[in-house]
């Protein structure tokens, strides 16, 4: 009997022996492939960025209850750990989801650490004010934004805030925008007029502290002036007197030079006086550095009819200027150029301007619009070739048309073969059909009596397009039209145009226009192009 369990035993630690070997070899098997599969697994880890832009927003409930919410933020972060600072253990947290902490009344410092998939890690620091006092000593700065407006920045400081809530007084049911000491929350309204901004402090207590200013939203006046804009209050800054009377209106003649949706009318009543005018106040006085004229298109229903441009100071009607134009066109729109040169010394910021001055009123309508500076040149016979595109926009008659956006600007690239100050500039809008282009009328019809070929300096992001360059009468059409490709991109070069096997010596040709890119079927893409200096080569 005592034999019988030795031998046992001895047998089972025989057999432990001889898989013993097998055991540790299974093992090992199963680290390697551990190790393997671990690598394989974690390689699309490599490259990752290291934790970035790290925030971390506090927002205090007003119950004395201490308890905060405290919401991270970052770039490229898996995972968020945050040491309250008071002491108390440390909390995770994944993207999206926020802290819930409860602090005794104190000042302290939350310590976020982010770790990204690679196991990186970065961290920021926030300070937490525990308070249960109201906030003290709110300020609040209101800073316009430069070039802008209609947008406002709006920050605050305060002793024991915790937190910031602003709205901007433009809807009644406007959630209020957080934000925290130090940063500034930027705002954009969507019109003129006085909005009350409110900001609230909040700290760890029911009790709270705001103040609330009042924003105007003004959109000054200055020239050029169209009367087009939907956010100028032009009837605000305009009036009338001596009987008559000034109103924006739809232009009744939308023809030669003047297309445009909105005009002023000038009504002088019956027996209105001879110095019945309208005022135009700017927001800034006007600054003649770069022109001493001023230009206006108008629409009179005589000619022969003296129009007196008026400029007075802002504060004294004493400090003046006064010029004299002559109509020379009935009831069609025509430029009418005051050269103030040897005037430009003083500040002046009312435009007045009176039709039929001299005589009383008749019951007459008139109609001005485009009022900007100019050189104060006489376009005498008007336009003709050579065009440079250097007199006003309002000087011009052109049209952007199917598509094509057209408009004069400043030139975007003065150099090489063209140094120029300003030109014309075509998009051909998404979407556009492929011959949307841009027509540019002449007073006087092209003379090709010397030659028939037409230069025209243009711009183009894309080289090896087709250029058109077509030329027919205003009224029958008639047109004959060229095409050449463009060599260069985003480089000007001169195309040249040779008409001397289609002219008509006998037809009238006063309309130039221009397509770029005139392939048949090709939409527009969107694509900026520009042209200047037409004119007639050898």
């Amino acid at each position: 009997m005592g034999t019988k369990p030795r031998l046992l035993k001895n047998k089972m630690i025989m057999k432990i022996s001889k898989i013993y070997p097998f055991l540790l070899n299974a093992l090992f098997l199963i680290v390697v492939l551990s190790c393997t599969q671990e690598d394989r697994d974690t390689a699309f880890t490599d490259g990752i960025a290291v934790p970035s832009n790290l925030s971390l927003l506090v927002q205090i409930t007003q119950d004395n209850t201490g308890t905060v919410t405290l919401t991270p933020s970052g770039e490229s972060v898996a995972q968020y750990t945050i040491d309250f600072g008071d002491n108390s253990e440390t909390a995770m947290a994944s993207p999206g989801e926020f802290f819930t902490h409860i602090y005794q009344e104190g000042v302290y410092s939350a310590v976020l650490t982010a770790t990204n998939l690679s196991g990186e890690t970065a961290s920021f620091t926030q300070e937490v004010v525990v308070s249960f006092l109201p906030p003290e000593n709110l300020l609040v700065t209101i800073t316009p934004v430069s070039g802008d407006a209609f947008s406002i920045t709006v920050s605050a400081t305060a002793d024991l805030a915790t937190g910031y809530e602003v709205t901007f007084g433009e809807d009644a049911d406007q959630t209020p925008t957080p934000f925290m000491e130090g940063e500034s929350v930027a705002y954009t309204y969507s019109s003129t007029g006085t909005f009350s901004v409110r900001v609230v402090a909040f700290a760890g207590s029911t009790a709270t502290v705001e103040s609330t200013t009042d924003v105007v939203v003004e959109n000054p006046i200055t020239l050029p002036v169209d009367f087009e804009s939907q956010t100028i209050d032009y009837a605000s800054a305009s009036t009338s007197f001596g009987g008559a009377f000034t109103s924006l209106i739809d232009n009744p003649d939308p023809s030669g030079i003047n297309t445009s949706a909105t005009v002023v009318q000038f009504f002088k009543e019956p027996g209105a006086e001879v110095y019945a005018g309208g005022i135009l106040e700017l927001g800034s006085p006007i600054d003649f550095t770069e022109f001493q004229a001023i230009s206006i298109k108008s629409w009179s229903p005589a000619a022969g009819l003296t129009v007196k441009l008026k400029l007075e100071n802002g504060t004294d009607p004493n400090i003046s200027a006064e010029i004299d134009a002559i109509t020379t066109a009935v009831n069609t729109w025509e430029v009418l150029n005051f050269d103030f040169t040897g005037f430009t010394d003083q500040e002046y910021s009312k435009l007045v301007i009176f039709f039929d001055f001299g005589n009383p009123g008749t019951g007459t309508t008139s109609y001005f619009d485009d009022i900007e500076q100019s050189n104060g040149e006489d376009d005498g016979d008007g336009i003709a070739l050579p065009i440079d595109f250097e007199l006003p926009a309002a000087s011009y008659t052109f049209l952007g048309f199917e598509g094509a956006d057209s408009t004069i600007e400043m030139n975007p690239d003065m150099s090489g073969e063209n140094t120029s100050n300003t030109v014309m500039q075509t998009i051909k809008t998404q979407g556009s059909v492929f011959y949307a282009g841009t027509f540019v009328d002449v007073d006087t019809a092209v003379d090709f009596s010397q030659t028939g070929k037409i230069g025209v300096t243009t711009w183009s992001p894309k080289a090896n397009i087709p250029v058109r360059l077509a030329i027919e009468n205003q009224t029958t059409g008639g047109q004959i039209f060229v095409d050449v490709n463009t060599t260069v991109e985003n480089t000007w070069e001169t195309l040249v145009f040779d008409f001397e096997t289609l002219i008509d010596p006998s037809f009238s040709y006063n309309r130039i226009v221009i397509f770029f890119e005139f392939i048949p079927d090709l939409a527009g893409d969107g694509s900026t192009y520009y042209f200047d200096d037409i004119e007639l080569i050898n």
